[in-house]
């Protein structure tokens, strides 16, 4: 089986770390390069950078931030926000990126999720869905969360697949900074409903069973949280001791 990952993510405004509440509310929560070399130090399996203004200001990813990060780390690195076109993803690769991550981008052109794994490789394309439940199921929403679509998760998870993704990242809107445990009725939908490598996001408190449970009952690839690792209420290298005690696979 494979090693489970932990991942931390640095979201991204005006060049500082920032954390909020169901895609609201967000406040300061630290320099995204000295967060970012910390956890490549302390153990994570990989780093997620998201640029969560860049596509509702209509802007390009601040590439020299990306390229600061990716100096301080030895682990993949996935960046996202702000990408419309081929050249913005060949940027983001050439600023030191090892994987991009598409959310509005691919939406609204799906096409460009061909593109991209054609140009690069599969392996280098994450799509990035953020989920809200509504009726009994759960709908994709882009522009950082604040733009419903008609398109429902279940099928955009297919799709994606089959246009040539690598990866998905899972965001559950709901639960999305409240530290109440990830969303695993959601995480095992999608787990079950595609193929991809499932990175889960939004909910993780300072406990170590949300971890457990949402690979355990939600079948995730990897975990992903923000504050409760940049606040240090829950240490890397604690968790993936846990992990291992529990036999779940994880690189030590």
């Amino acid at each position: 089986m494979l090693a489970k990952r932990i991942i931390p993510c640095l979201d991204v405004k005006d060049g500082q770390t920032v954390k909020g509440i169901n895609f609201q509310n967000l406040q300061y929560a630290g320099d995204p390069v000295s967060l970012a070399k910390r956890y490549s130090d302390e153990g994570a399996d990989e780093l997620v950078f998201l640029d969560i203004t860049a596509t509702n200001e209509g802007r390009e990813t601040m590439l020299h931030v990306v390229e600061a990060v990716a100096k301080q780390i030895f682990i993949p690195f996935t960046v996202g926000g702000g990408i419309k076109n081929i050249v913005d993803i060949r940027n983001i690769l050439l600023a030191g990126a090892d994987k991009i991550s598409l959310n509005t981008a691919a939406v609204n052109n799906p096409f460009l999720i061909t593109q991209a794994a054609a140009s690069f490789g599969s392996q280098c394309v994450v799509v990035a869905i953020d989920a809200k439940r509504e009726d009994d199921d759960w709908y994709v929403y882009i522009n950082a969360g604040q733009k419903k679509t008609d398109i429902l998760v279940r099928e955009w998870v297919k799709a994606i697949e089959k246009l040539g993704a690598g990866e998905i990242l899972l965001t559950s809107m709901d639960a999305d900074g409240t530290q109440k445990g990830f969303d695993i009725e959601l995480t095992k939908m999608v787990s079950t409903n595609s193929n991809l490598p499932v990175i889960a996001s939004g909910g993780a408190g300072p406990v170590l069973e949300h971890f457990s449970e949402v690979f355990e009952k939600g079948a995730a690839d990897a975990a992903l949280a923000a504050s409760i690792f940049h606040y240090r209420t829950l240490e890397i290298k604690d968790l993936k001791n846990y992990l291992d005690v529990k036999r779940i696979p994880v690189r030590l």
